[in-house]
Parts: structure tokens; C-alpha cells; sequence
């Protein structure tokens, strides 16, 4: 069945943000408005730092930007890294921005919010993008379609995601703006260097940025040069894990001495996160906590943030213990640097700006929630209220008392707990209607044009890993993708099993692959002899030689369509195999 596309989408988002109100003094024309570098390191818990307590892992120049910083200690992101990526960008909650998830159609923005790239642009700021991006990887969600001018960038959560199958950490591939170009040396190298680079461009010209530097490490898989792992080289240590902490630590040294060398330092708005709890480093240290990264418990989504501004008459570094959410960012930083505030747009987020300013000691009385998740769920979420967190709707915990949560005190706190649960229910009621509402990749659009889909954006499952598509997870016919239909015309689909680069056939196996210091897993043949393709309310079927390294269809469709297209592969006598891991879409 096709459907109309909604209103919303059909808009051109840049007349969207051409209609911002203003809410918000503009910064004063007789100071120099502030620089903004963004640090996000993936995978990094709380307890990842020598300045909080780790007692192996080495961190010294992440503590110094800590002793220099205001720092939330009771800060909270998601417990997984897009929903964290989408509420950082936006300011208002992943179950509201669509964001909810890794994978499973459920890991891009609603266009109609603008970012905080398109906020700062709007606003003069240069705007450039360095790293992870996980909130889109085809139009009109890539970074350059959300506020990004300048955009160097890996596909999926990292670059050994099924969007990035063969990709190495050493002298591998990125995207500059959607085009696929190599880079030399190791991937979190190459994007400080680049955001350096750019830096000092911007520097020189006498304009004003918006630095994001998401990093991909130090997610899995731990691949690292090993003199930076050496000094962890012990029984019960994530040793390559540390290591590539090593790696972001020398990198976040590099950059703070240029920024200190070229007279940026001081009027540079520097704020350093990590995209959610613990992972590698859990049997380590995990500062008391308890819970782990896709936990709702203290330790999967409470994270570091430090603020660093030293011209910008902050209070004295220090800790500072008001509860505060990735949310908060953007409301922040439309105060601190006098940015407008978007029209009509309603932030699940608030100012930290009169707390950074020590105009305050919190930001009023107020309930944050943190939920996420691949198929969301009524009350699989924790509400932070004060010292109270409220978990799955039923356990309450008094984090001052029991930082631990090993005391469950709702029976003897029952108001607390119903006052919380009756905020989350009000919650639930305003978002439950649209969760349904999958977010579509546009297809023959001229800003990509052909597209190529991957299996991490099927409707509903997860299989955004090469282990996913080398061994052919996912089911016997895999998932649909959404899509919405840009141009009416004669489309080509080619279902592929393995990467379209590879050409390998689909019915070939696939021997591991060495990569600099790791390898990537052996990959499973299946006997495909013909395939299957599901589209805008037809279905089709062509077989498949034993050479053929696609399935090729045609078809014609009709524009502003939103529809789902799914493809699968069958055996010689029709039995179902698996899903298609890709498939490239292009309007003749």
C-alpha cells in the first residue's frame, strides 16, 4: 500500500529554518562571539578516566580539560548511542525525535527539527562535522542535508558496520560530503587532524565555528596500534579498549595545545561528553554504578560533561551535582553564544546557561526521562527526579543514599513514586501515537541518486553488524526499508547478499579478511537461486544464476509516495533465505 507522504516532509527544511523567532538577545555586536568544539567519544563510560577514579587507565589530558571545566556529574545521556546523537542535535527526547535506536528504521531525525548545526548556520557560524554521525546515512538525512557545511564522515555506528563491511580503522575509507574518499593512518587521527585543519581555516579567515568531533573509538571492535594498548597488557584488562582511550587522549592533547598556540583557547566554548554507559572498561571501574551500556540503570546512561569556557565568565571549575540530560545542550549553547531560538520548536531540554554562569544552583524543579529502544515500550525507562530515579515504573531508588541501586524504596516512598509515575504516563500519552511512524529514505531524489540501502535501516530488526549479514541473520526474508518516492520515473532495484563492491556472487561464501591489526568474520553461503522484491504493493520474482552478484528488477512509481520496499532471496525449489543486505535503487 502506498501512502501520502505528510506535510511536514514535503517542506524544504531550509525554508523551515528561515522562519526562526527570535527568543534570545543576539550575542552583542561589541564582543567576538564565541567558537564551539563538541567532543563525543563513543563507548567511553563514566568510569573510563583517571580523574574519576580509575585506578589503571591513564587519562592526563582528559583530566586536565577536567580540572579546567565545569563539570555535571550527574549528567545523563541515552543508554545507546543514536538516541544520545539525536537528543544532543536536537534538545528534545529520542522517542519525540524518532531517534530511538541504533538500527530497525529507527535511527534518523524527523526533518522537521532543525539541528544544531542549522541553528548555528543560520546563525553565521562555519559548521563542520569530523567522525560519527549514526542519524542517517542517506538522503535527507546525512549530515550536509542536516546544517553541516563541511562533513567528513563514516556510515552506520562505526567503520566495521554492515554500511562499511570491509572498512578498516587504519588506512581506510570516509565520506566527504557523500563521496567515498581514503584516508592515511587511524581513523581517530585522521579526525582531529581534519577538524584541526579546518579549524585553523576558519581561524584565519576571522570566523566563527561549530566544531562537532564525534569519535568512533573506542567502540568495538578494539582495533589499535599496540604501543598504545602496551602499557595495559595485563590479565583482566580490556587492553586494545584502553589503548584506543590512549589514542583519543593524545589527540585531545594535540588539539588543546593548538588551541592554546593560536589564541583560540580562551574564547572557545569546549564541551567534552561520552555517548553513554559502560562497556569494555565495566569489570574495571564503573564509579559505584550500577548497569552497563541498553541498561536504564545509573550506569548505562549517566555520563561526564565538561564545560569549558574561559572567557565566557563561567563559575570556578568545579563539580557541579544538578541532574542534567544531553537535552540541555542545545538550549545551552542558543543561551551562551545568543544564538535565535527555532520557531515553533518546543525543547524537552533547558538552559544550563545560568548554572554555568553561577546565576543559579539548578534549573528548577523538573522530571527527565530516559528511555530509548528498537521497538519501544511503556515504562522500559528511567524517570531522574532530585536524588529519586523511578526504573521500569515500578523501582525507586534514592541515588544520594544508594548510588548502587541495590535498595528498592518505593513501598516506603509511594507519593514520590506515583508522582513520578504519573509525569511518565502524561509522557507516554503524547508520544505512544506516532512510535508507529517509521521515517523514510528518500529515493530518486537528485542529492542521491542512486541510493544504496543497508540492512541496518530494516523496519523493526536489528542487523547493523558484519556479523549480522556474514552469517545471514535477520530471518528468512530480512526486513522492509521505508522509503518515500522523490520523482516519479522507471526505477532499477539490484538486491545484493554481500556489499555491492565485493562482487562477490550470491550464493558465495566469504573468507575472513585481515584487517591492520583485527579481521573481520567469515561469511556463510547460502544457496541462493532467485529473489523476491515487495514494492509499492506489487511483488515481483526473477531467478539467479550461480555467477550473478545481483538480482536486477524494474519498475515504474509514482512521486510523493511513501511506501516500503523489501527484497529477499529463495532457494531453488521458492523456500525463503534471507533478507537482501543491500540493495541500490536508482531512477533511470
Amino acid at each position: 500500500m502506498i501512502l501520502h507522504m505528510p506535510a511536514f516532509y514535503r517542506r524544504e527544511f531550509l525554508k523551515k529554518i528561515g522562519t526562526y523567532g527570535v527568543s534570545l538577545p543576539l550575542f552583542p555586536q561589541t564582543r567576538k562571539r564565541p567558537n564551539v568544539i563538541v567532543i563525543m567519544t563513543d563507548d567511553q563510560g563514566y568510569g573510563d578516566f583517571s580523574c574519576h577514579g580509575n585506578p589503571v587507565l591513564k587519562t592526563p589530558n582528559m583530566d586536565k580539560l577536567h580540572g579546567e571545566s565545569v563539570r555535571f556529574t550527574d549528567f545523563h545521556s541515552a543508554p545507546m548511542c543514536t538516541p544520545t546523537r539525536g537528543q544532543l542535535m536536537t534538545g528534545v527526547d529520542a522517542l519525540k525525535n524518532r531517534a530511538t535506536s541504533v538500527t530497525a528504521g529507527r535511527a534518523v531525525l524527523r526533518r522537521d527539527l532543525p539541528t544544531m548545526a542549522d541553528v548555528f548556520r543560520k546563525a553565521g557560524y562555519r559548521t563542520g562535522l569530523f567522525g560519527k554521525w549514526h542519524l542517517g546515512d542517506n538522503y535527507p538525512y546525512r549530515p550536509m542535508d542536516r546544517g553541516f557545511e563541511t562533513a567528513k564522515y563514516h556510515l552506520g555506528f562505526g567503520m566495521s558496520s554492515a554500511p562499511e563491511f570491509t572498512n578498516d580503522y587504519f588506512n581506510g575509507t570516509y565520506r566527504e560530503d557523500g563521496a567515498i574518499r581514503k584516508f592515511s593512518g587511524y581513523c581517530t587521527d585522521f579526525w582531529f587532524s581534519q577538524a584541526t585543519t579546518w579549524i585553523e581555516a576558519r581561524r584565519a579567515a576571522g570566523e566563527p565555528f561549530f566544531c562537532y568531533l564525534p569519535t568512533n573509538t573506542p567502540h568495538g571492535p578494539a582495533w589499535v596500534d599496540p604501543r598504545y594498548a602496551a602499557p595495559y597488557d595485563k590479565a583482566g584488562l580490556p587492553r586494545n579498549f584502553f589503548g584506543m582511550i590512549a589514542n583519543l587522549d593524545e589527540n585531545l592533547g594535540k588539539l588543546e595545545e593548538y588551541l592554546r598556540t593560536n589564541g583560540l583557547r580562551d574564547n572557545t566554548i569546549v564541551i567534552f561528553m561520552t555517548d553513554n554507559g559502560a562497556t569494555a572498561g565495566f569489570n574495571v571501574h564503573n564509579a559505584g554504578m550500577r548497569g552497563r551500556k541498553t541498561m536504564i540503570y545509573e550506569g548505562g546512561h549517566r555520563v561526564p560533561c565538561f564545560v569549558r569556557w574561559p572567557a565566557g565568565g563561567l563559575r570556578k571549575a568545579a563539580d557541579v551535582n544538578v541532574p542534567a540530560q544531553m537535552q540541555d545542550i542545545l538550549p545551552t549553547l542558543i543561551d551562551l553564544c545568543g544564538l535565535e531560538k527555532p520557531k515553533g520548536v518546543a525543547f524537552d531540554g533547558s538552559s544550563l546557561a545560568p548554572v554555568l554562569r553561577g546565576k543559579a544552583e539548578d534549573v528548577g524543579d523538573r522530571m527527565l526521562i530516559v528511555q530509548y529502544g528498537q521497538i519501544p515500550k511503556k515504562f522500559e525507562s528511567t524517570v531522574i527526579w532530585g536524588k529519586w530515579r523511578l526504573v521500569n515504573g515500578t523501582e525507586l531508588y534514592d541515588i544520594h543514599a544508594d548510588a548502587g541501586q541495590q535498595r528498592d524504596v518505593a513501598a516506603a516512598n509511594a507519593r514520590v513514586a506515583a508522582s513520578m509515575r504519573t509525569h511518565y504516563e502524561s509522557w507516554w500519552a503524547r508520544i505512544e501515537p506516532s512510535l508507529r511512524d517509521f521515517l523514510p529514505i528518500s529515493i530518486g531524489a537528485p542529492q542521491e541518486n542512486p541510493v544504496l540501502l543497508c540492512s541496518s535501516d530494516w523496519e523493526e530488526i536489528y542487523a547493523d553488524n558484519p556479523g549480522h549479514v556474514s552469517s545471514a541473520a535477520g530471518g528468512p526474508r530480512g526486513g522492509p526499508w521505508n522509503v518515500y518516492v522523490e520523482r516519479g520515473g522507471e526505477y532499477e532495484v539490484e538486491l545484493s547478499r554481500w556489499p555491492p563492491g565485493l562482487r562477490l556472487p550470491l550464493n558465495a561464501g566469504r573468507k575472513p579478511q585481515q584487517m591492520t591489526f583485527g579481521e573481520s568474520p567469515e561469511g556463510k553461503a547460502v544457496p541462493v537461486a532467485g529473489a523476491r522484491l515487495a514494492l509499492a504493493g506489487r511483488e515481483q520474482s526473477v531467478k539467479t544464476e550461480p555467477g550473478d552478484v545481483v538480482a536486477r528488477f524494474r519498475l515504474r512509481l509514482p512521486a510523493g509516495a511513501k511506501t516500503k520496499l523489501h527484497g529477499w532471496f529463495v532457494d531453488a525449489a521458492g523456500a525463503d533465505l534471507c533478507g537482501a543486505y543491500y540493495a541500490s535503487v536508482k531512477l533511470l
